[in-house]
């Protein structure tokens, strides 16, 4: 998984420490005084349904960057439609399968030019055993001058990364792509699905395991 932001990176690195060797950690497990440095860039999501994942939490670099407190909020709101249809299958993949999404995408403030951003997305049990929250953070990769004085107006996803840190999950030998998710045939290579504008590259496990309030 190629992460170019350090807070992503630490973010993972704690998130693969509390998950162990499990596919997914527990909500109560993560503590926020363990990645105090990043917090503000980091938020939690709650799973409604296919459509909706909700803001519980949201820092304060993640709040200034779109201008608004974002608690209630929904993710998938402000995407283009093809985007957030690639949103709703690969959140789908998190949810159900525990795979870790990464999203490299543009924003711009009205008359700015689009800068890039980093968004990592990792699965979370709460109380029951079903995934029904994402721990997230986002980042810009070259930060502009306006940024957190202008609220963002455009977004597009340049490229996204599915990866199943527990291996992925097993499929007929006829699977195919299914419009913009990858589903995997049984291999144990990674692969790389291209759609129009966008690349997708999805690993079949190999993460490593390396050195908010409660929702």
């Amino acid at each position: 998984m190629d992460l170019k932001h350090k807070t992503c990176q630490v973010l993972l690195a704690y998130w693969n420490k509390v998950r162990g060797d499990r596919a997914t950690p527990r909500r109560f497990e993560i503590e926020p005084a363990r990645i105090s440095s990043i917090l503000p860039s980091t938020f939690i999501l709650e799973r409604i349904d296919t459509d909706t994942y909700r803001y519980r939490l949201a820092g304060t670099s993640v709040c200034d960057i779109y201008g608004s407190e974002l608690r209630g909020t929904n993710f998938l709101d402000g995407w283009s439609a093809s985007d957030r249809l690639a949103l709703v299958r690969h959140m789908a993949a998190l949810s159900k399968q525990g795979a870790i999404e990464t999203i490299h995408m543009e924003a711009a403030a009205t008359a700015r030019p689009s800068t890039p951003f980093e968004v990592l997305l990792l699965p979370l049990k709460h109380t029951a055993d079903d995934i029904d929250r994402v721990l997230g953070a986002l980042v810009p990769l070259d930060p502009p001058h306006w940024l957190g004085e202008l609220p963002l107006a455009t977004k597009r996803i340049i490229a996204h990364e599915l990866v199943w840190p527990a291996g992925a999950p097993s499929f007929a030998s006829g699977d195919r792509v299914r419009g913009d998710i990858p589903v995997l045939l049984a291999s144990g290579h990674a692969r790389v699905v291209r759609s129009e504008r966008r690349q997708f590259r999805v690993f079949e496990g190999g993460l490593g395991r390396s050195d908010l309030e409660k929702s």
